[in-house]
């Protein structure tokens, strides 16, 4: 059995304040922990979402975004959003472009989040115990499916903050 992993815990300022088990920070939205996203995008504009494992303890079996991954100590979110890609897809030496800044504030825990976008229309090669499936969504496959408990609320979250970002920039 793997040992849990530990978080830097921040402030709202995203400043490192501590450390935490992972088990300490979901369950208590009081910790702040950082998140890397990574959406990525086929040549044809579609969107590839992970279906986590039905073993995951948080959100099993529900279809959420390309990448997202805790932050190792010390690590930034540029090195953890290329490591998550390498892990949980198999992609490696693919470019990212940063996005944006978030913030993730629930019942259930709170993160700070960087979101980063990649193009890349190679092979993918997923970790069978973190997901279940990959799939590239059309956006009109997406929004038809908003709402409905298919996609995770984060990634709900997620696209909404995605496709802001996509109008701001056009």
């Amino acid at each position: 059995m793997a040992a849990e992993e530990w978080f830097d815990i921040v402030d709202e300022q995203d400043r490192v304040v501590g450390r935490a088990l992972r088990s300490e920070c979901h369950g208590n939205p009081g910790l702040i922990h950082r998140v890397a996203h990574v959406l990525v995008i086929d040549g044809q504009g579609r969107l590839l979402l992970q279906k986590r494992s039905l073993c995951k303890d948080v959100q099993p079996g529900r279809w959420d975004t390309s990448v997202g991954g805790h932050l190792d100590p010390g690590e930034g979110y540029y090195e953890a959003a290329l490591r998550e890609m390498r892990e949980e897809l198999g992609i490696d030496n693919v470019a990212i472009r940063f996005l944006y800044h978030s913030r993730l504030r629930n019942a259930f825990e709170s993160e700070n989040v960087a979101t980063y976008l990649a193009r890349y229309d190679g092979d993918i090669r997923f970790d069978p115990v973190e997901i279940d499936a990959v799939r590239f969504f059309s956006p009109e496959e997406i929004a038809a499916r908003l709402g409905e408990g298919f996609f995770t609320p984060n990634f709900e979250q997620e696209w909404h903050m995605f496709n802001d970002w996509r109008h701001q920039s056009f």
